[in-house]
Order: structure tokens, then sequence, then C-alpha cells
């Protein structure tokens, strides 16, 4: 009997030490699935952030584009005003020099003396090298079609030499610079 109350502690000793291990294996199970939700929760949770912020960032990105499109816009409508500002005070200051100009041009046609021609001839010149440089050209209506957009009609006349709506005098130049017209031409026109 001693025997078998000593093989009885073993086997009981077995079951002890196979209970708390099957037990512990039962908890390790437990703790492992805890942790693979713990993960699976973080897993969705980064992935709902990581969603967030491929979000933001487009939006960030088509809001970049379009501050940027906006800037090439107002870069060109500003060179764009600058052009047209220059050009502007350009025909203004030119506008004050052209009644200059055609009082030079009557004291050459009125002059009686020789020196005096020439000096204002030679200023002429002068002002039309500038005007030149300046692609400033002088609108030459005579003869041809009378044009509003380039002749400012201030006398009519009855004449069968020319044909109908033909300048036939340039009482006062015209000018232009390119297309822009500075001063229409003042002109008598043909019925």
């Amino acid at each position: 009997m001693a025997e078998q109350e000593k093989k009885r502690p073993e086997p009981a000793a077995e079951a002890e030490e196979t209970c708390p291990a099957e037990a512990a294996g039962s908890a390790g199970t437990a703790e492992a699935a805890a942790e693979e939700t713990v993960s699976k929760a973080d897993l969705e949770a980064a992935l709902a952030v990581m969603e967030k912020a491929k979000a933001e960032a487009a939006a960030n990105r088509e809001s970049l584009l379009r501050v940027s499109a906006e800037y090439d816009n107002f870069r060109k409508r500003t060179v764009k005003e600058k052009e047209a500002l220059y050009a502007d005070g350009f025909a203004a200051a030119l506008t004050a020099v052209l009644p200059v100009i055609d009082n030079l041009e009557r004291a050459v046609a009125f002059s009686d003396g020789d020196g005096l021609k020439k000096g204002l001839e030679q200023v002429m010149k002068q002002l039309a090298d500038v005007l030149a440089k300046e692609n400033v050209t002088v609108i030459d209506p005579l003869l041809k079609p009378f044009d509003p957009a380039l002749h400012n009609a201030v006398m009519h006349e009855e004449n069968d030499g020319y044909d109908e709506n033909t300048v036939t005098e340039v009482l006062l130049k015209g000018y232009r610079i390119g297309d822009k017209v500075i001063r229409h031409a003042m002109v008598k026109v043909a019925n």
C-alpha cells in the first residue's frame, strides 16, 4: 500500500501540473486573442487616420493648385496692366507734344527766311526721328476712303473729281502707336 500511496501522488501531481499548464494555455490563448483584437482595433484606427490624412492631403493639393493658378493669372494680369499704363502714359505725354509739332509744321510752311526754315526743318526731322523710334506713325488718309476709326470728318464738300467718302484734304494730322490711335486725323471728305 505504501507503494500505491506513493504512486498516487505522482498522478495527482501530474494532473496538477497538467491543469495549471492547460489553464495557462487557455489563459495564453485568451491573451493572444486579446492582443489580436487590440491590434485589429489599432489597425482599423490607423487606417481611419490614414484615410483622413489622404483626404486632407488631396484637399490641400487642390487648394495649392487653385492658389497657384490664381497667382499665375494675377501675374499675367499685372503685366498686361503695367503695359497698358505705360502705353496710356506715353500716349498722354505725346498728346501734349502734338500741338507743338503742329505749330512747328505751320512755322515751316509760313517762314520767309531760308535760315529760319532750315532750322525749323531740322527740328522737325529730329522730332520725326524720336516719334519713329517710339513706334509712333502718322495717319496719312489723303485720297483714301474715310475711316471713322482713324479720321474725324470736320468738313464735307461736293466734288465730282473724287469718289464718295474719299478724304480730299488733311486739316490736322493724326497719330497712332501701333494699332492705338492717339489723335484722329481731321479731314475734309468728298460727298
